[in-house]
């Protein structure tokens, strides 16, 4: 499997990605949704800018993965702050992570920019993205 994934552009995601300052992405949802359980070590990560331009800049290698049990609050923050050093988030950012039940960590290594090209975007507005191939959604 291949991925997308879109980096916070607020919080220079991308950049902290890229000098290797973060290592780390996380995503989580009141149940078990995507990329929860359905990303493994070996697998790509192609990386967009939430802001608007639809061009994957770069890509990463998946490292580690953990994905969480059900959590309280008061643990999800306890994984966030275990792993800070590495997810590099801003204050808005762990806020908005630390009230969800399911937490996905996915560990990059080998994040590289790459030649920018744009992507057919489906009417699915996650921000997280599993297909079988980049090929599937590229636009030459």
């Amino acid at each position: 499997m291949e991925h997308i994934a879109y980096c916070d552009k607020k919080a220079k995601e991308l950049d902290l990605l890229l000098s290797n300052k973060k290592t780390m992405l996380v995503r989580g949802a009141a149940g078990r949704k995507l990329p929860y359980g359905r990303v493994n070590i070996g697998e790509c990560v192609y990386l967009v800018e939430n802001d608007g331009s639809g061009m994957i800049q770069a890509k990463g290698d998946i490292c580690a993965v953990l994905n969480s049990e059900k959590l309280s609050e008061d643990q999800g923050i306890k994984l966030l702050d275990e792993n800070m050093e590495k997810l590099q988030l801003t204050k808005d950012q762990k806020k908005r992570w630390s009230g969800k039940k399911y937490l996905c960590f996915i560990e990059l290594h080998n994040v590289v920019t790459i030649t920018p090209f744009s992507f057919k975007r489906s009417s699915n507005m996650d921000d997280w993205i599993t297909l079988n191939s980049i090929e599937e959604v590229a636009i030459p």
